[in-house]
């Protein structure tokens, strides 16, 4: 809340808070006469488009969604499977992380990397990123969001899409459990003209944990002809 002008912005920690939360911080700290490029993951992507909708007067040069959870999150495969814990049990996980997080700092990064040993290679900085997880304030922030976004991302917002069409390049992967790869050809079908792409690289929804060089790579490649006309 410190981060913005609105003391008094209620339910910062929900999805309507969230974009309310991005769009004030732009307000605060971005001239009004400054390009913007706006990259989002996930749920991030449903919070840019919101953005983009509720301040048309953003520069946006263009907006880079990747594996963009923008519609039918709950009847995702991924969704129909967390659904009924977010929105039903979530604070039955409250006591489990409160116990946790009296563990040793090195004790919690063992677990975190336990957790993670499937992957070929790992950042270090997601293992101490995902540490901070181990509080209960985080968490219930994290699962409260979560059951939102359940409940209100339903709707793919066409309209939106299509008035910023040729500012949008869309990144679905090809086994996203978040947003199956039926979502990317309906949009495609939808959308024939707009710059939508499938992952050809086997990335995961959660490509921050093994990939987000390689991914940097390709956004900086996509975007250099935007910024090169600056």
């Amino acid at each position: 809340v410190s981060d913005t002008d609105i003391k008094e912005l209620e339910d910062v920690f929900g999805l309507n808070g969230q974009v309310e939360h991005k769009l004030n911080f732009l307000k605060k700290n971005v001239s009004k006469d400054i390009k913007l490029v706006l990259i989002a993951h996930s749920i991030g992507c449903y919070i840019t488009l919101e953005m983009m909708k509720r301040a048309s007067e953003l520069q946006v040069l263009r907006s880079v969604l990747l594996f963009p959870t923008i519609e039918r999150m709950a009847q995702s495969p991924q969704g129909k499977l967390m659904t009924p814990l977010l929105c039903k049990l979530r604070y039955a996980l409250y006591m489990p992380v409160y116990l946790l997080s009296f563990l040793p700092e090195g004790v919690k990064a063992s677990l975190v990397r336990f957790a993670l040993r499937g992957m070929k290679t790992c950042d270090e900085t997601s293992i101490t990123t995902s540490v901070n997880l181990f509080s209960v304030d985080c968490v219930a922030n994290i699962l409260y969001m979560a059951s939102q976004e359940m409940l209100k991302v339903v709707e793919r917002d066409s309209t939106t899409i299509k008035q910023n069409l040729k500012k949008l390049i869309f990144y679905y992967g090809t086994g996203d459990s978040w947003c199956p790869q039926n979502y990317y050809d309906e949009i495609k079908m939808d959308f024939p003209d707009g710059d939508i792409r499938l992952c050809e690289k086997g990335l995961r929804h959660a490509f921050v944990l093994d990939a987000s060089k390689e991914m940097a790579a390709m956004i900086t490649d996509w975007l250099q002809d935007d910024l090169t006309k600056l």
